[in-house]
């Protein structure tokens, strides 16, 4: 059992993978719920307006774009960009093309550090076979 502080309130929790307490992710998640809820009824709003009408942050606005759990619909993006090449995006933290390009460098990294040898065979498998009493003999 792993012991951490919050990374935002400070308070102590038991790690579970979050660098959040319950506490904190609950009021995120009821945020993220309130901005939900603001856009569904204004499509299209803007990121300081769904953060006046909601009196959620607009910074926390923000982080809910970058995880992808909301997305950007208008044209005209000035607050969320690529952080691989600065591109504006819609959702996230990288475009489509940097994605793509990261995946590769990712696989060819992957390979480089295991690399498969093809003129070496496999070890051949042990057969097991069950030998009935009355042929042990």
């Amino acid at each position: 059992m792993e012991i951490r502080n919050c990374s935002r309130c400070g308070r102590i929790y038991v790690y579970d993978g979050f660098k959040l307490c319950i506490d904190c992710r609950k009021e995120d998640e009821e945020d993220f719920q309130k901005v939900k809820d603001y856009l569904e009824d204004h499509p299209y709003s803007n990121v300081m307006k769904v953060s006046k009408a909601t009196n959620v942050d607009s910074k926390k606005i923000i982080e809910f774009l970058k995880e992808g759990r909301l997305e950007i619909r208008s044209e005209n993006n000035m607050f969320l960009k690529c952080e691989r090449c600065g591109k504006p995006i819609s959702q996230g933290r990288y475009c489509d093309k940097c994605k793509v390009e990261m995946e590769r460098e990712l696989k060819r990294a992957a390979r480089v550090l295991r690399p498969v040898d093809k003129d070496k065979k496999p070890k051949e498998k042990i057969k097991v076979a069950y030998r009935h009493k009355k042929y042990n003999k």
